[in-house]
């Protein structure tokens, strides 16, 4: 059967350059502290949130992993809505400033399965593949 309604535009969050720029430096900086800064400094900024997600996760420290993107994934939620996101619907993975929502989503869904919430794991591995199937294969490849 083919659905008749059409999909959703795609939902581009807005660039924070200033938030992009704070977060360039705690990548030259290298250390959790300076990432920490960042997000501290920019809550808002999932991709922030992305980078301390990430790393704990290379860490082997899955909680603090789920802690970072979770917020992160919630502050993205935050930002699709208040930019017409209607709960469902492309994010795409092309463009640039949604790609801290799509990180901490796979990262959530990974940090997830490893303390052994496999309904969320599973959960948030579908919504990344719902919002772009792009940034389900680019991340699982890194």
């Amino acid at each position: 059967m083919q659905n008749l309604l059409p999909e959703p535009p795609a939902t581009l969050l807005p660039a924070d350059e200033e938030a992009d720029a704070a977060l360039a430096t705690a990548e030259q900086a290298g250390s959790d502290e300076a990432y920490a800064e960042a997000a501290a400094r920019f809550p808002s900024h999932s991709a922030a949130w992305a980078a301390l997600a990430t790393r704990a996760f290379a860490q082997d420290q899955a909680v603090a992993a789920y802690a970072y993107a979770r917020t992160g994934y919630h502050r993205g939620l935050d930002q699709l809505r208040r930019n017409g996101w209607k709960g469902h619907g492309p994010v795409p993975w092309s463009h640039e400033p949604n790609r801290g929502f799509l990180r901490c989503l796979y990262v959530l869904s990974r940090a997830a399965d490893e303390i052994g919430e496999a309904d969320e794991a599973a959960r948030c591995a579908q919504f990344l593949r719902d919002c772009d199937p792009a940034a389900a294969d680019a991340l699982a490849s890194n």
